[in-house]
C-alpha cells in the first residue's frame, strides 16, 4: 500500500508539472499573440501621405502631405533630378526607417513633398520640357499655397540635389512666405559657364534604370540591400521615364547675395556630387547672416536614408526650430 501511495504521489506530481508546463506555454503563446497584434496595429496606424492637386500657372501639381495635429512648423521638400517626392522623402520599406517626412513628423513637423512637372503624379505640361525658372516658379506658388493653408505661417523649404538649386532660385525670386532654406547635396559651381540650348534640342524620353536609382548609395554598409531594393522599386514605379530639361544655364542666375532667409547648408562627408569647394563658394556669398554649414560625418548623397540619419535629422530640426512662428 505504501508503494502504491508513493507511486500515486509521484504520478500526481508529474501530472501537476505537465499541467504547469502546458499552462506556461499557453501564456507565452498568448503574450506573443498580443505583441504581434500591437505591432500590426501600429503598422495600420502609420501615417500615409495625403495627395493634393495644386494649380500653378494653370498646371496641376501633385503635392503630398503628412500632417501633424500640433505642428510647430511646416516643411516643403523639393526632390532631385531624376526621382519624385515620395521615393525621395517618404520611402517605406518594412522593418526600415527611411522616410524623412516621418523623421520630421517625430520632431513635431508637418510636411509636404512636391512632384515637379513630369515627375511622380504631376504630368508634363504641353511643352513637354521643364526648366529651372519654371520649376522655381512652381515652388514659390506651392509655398504660398501651403502658407495660406496654415494661417499664413512661413514655410521651411528643403531642397535635395537638383532641388537645392531650384530652391535657391525660388527663394531669391520670392521668399515672402519662407521661414528658412535647407540645402543638401548642392552640386553647382557658381563660377561655371554654360551654353544655352539650341532651338533644335530634342526630347529624349529616356527610360530610367535600376542602376541609376541605386547610384546615390555609395558608402558600404550605410544602408541595407533591402532598403536599396525598396528605393529602386519605388523610384522606378513612380518615375519610369526621365524628365526632359532645357535651359539649365538658368541655374547660373543664382545670386547668393539675394538670399536673406536663414540657410542651413548640409553636406555628406563622402558625397562626390557636392564637393567642399562648391559649398564654400555658396556659403561665403550668402547674404543671410543667419547661416550654418553642417558636414554629415559618414554620409553620402543620400545620408538621410542611411546610417547618419539620426544626426542628419537632429541637425536639420535643430536649425529650423529657431525660426518657427
Amino acid at each position: 500500500m505504501q508503494q502504491c501511495a508513493t507511486f500515486q504521489a509521484k504520478l500526481h506530481h508529474k501530472l501537476l508539472l505537465c499541467m504547469l508546463f502546458v499552462l506556461s506555454t499557453s501564456c507565452v503563446v498568448s503574450i506573443d499573440t498580443v505583441v504581434l497584434s500591437l505591432d500590426d496595429l501600429l503598422i495600420l496606424e502609420q501615417v500615409s501621405p495625403i495627395r493634393h492637386t495644386v494649380m500653378t500657372d494653370d498646371h496641376p501639381m501633385a503635392v503630398w502631405e503628412k500632417s501633424h495635429d500640433t505642428a510647430k512648423g511646416i516643411i516643403l521638400f523639393i526632390h532631385g533630378r531624376t526621382w519624385s517626392g515620395l521615393p525621395d522623402f517618404d520611402l517605406q520599406v518594412e522593418g526600415e526607417e527611411l522616410s524623412l517626412m516621418d523623421g520630421m513628423l517625430e520632431q513635431g513637423y508637418g510636411s509636404y513633398a512636391i512632384d515637379l512637372r513630369g515627375y511622380g503624379e504631376t504630368p508634363r505640361d504641353s511643352s513637354q520640357w521643364l526648366s529651372p525658372t519654371k520649376a522655381a516658379s512652381d515652388v514659390v506658388n506651392v509655398v504660398d499655397w501651403i502658407s495660406k493653408r496654415h494661417d499664413n505661417a512661413p514655410v521651411h523649404v528643403f531642397g535635395w540635389s537638383y532641388g537645392s538649386v531650384i530652391s535657391l532660385l525660388a527663394t531669391q525670386s520670392n521668399s515672402n512666405n519662407m521661414a528658412s532654406l535647407t540645402l543638401f547635396g548642392f552640386w553647382l559651381d557658381l563660377d561655371a559657364t554654360a551654353e544655352k540650348d539650341s532651338d533644335t534640342k530634342s526630347l529624349e524620353w529616356r527610360i530610367n534604370t535600376a542602376e541609376a536609382a541605386a547610384s546615390d548609395f555609395i558608402v558600404p554598409g550605410s544602408i541595407s540591400q533591402r532598403a536599396i531594393d525598396g528605393y529602386v522599386k519605388a523610384a522606378l514605379t513612380a518615375d519610369p521615364v526621365r524628365v526632359d530639361w532645357r535651359n539649365e544655364h538658368e541655374f547660373l542666375d543664382i545670386d547668393p547675395s539675394r538670399i536673406d532667409v536663414p540657410v542651413l547648408l548640409m553636406q555628406g562627408e563622402f558625397d562626390p556630387i557636392a564637393p567642399t569647394e562648391f559649398q564654400a563658394k555658396l556659403f561665403t556669398r550668402l547674404k543671410s547672416a543667419d547661416k550654418s554649414w553642417v558636414v554629415v560625418s559618414g554620409g553620402d548623397h543620400a545620408a538621410f536614408m542611411e546610417t547618419p540619419r539620426p544626426h542628419f535629422i537632429s541637425a536639420f530640426s535643430g536649425f529650423i526650430d529657431r525660426f518657427n512662428p
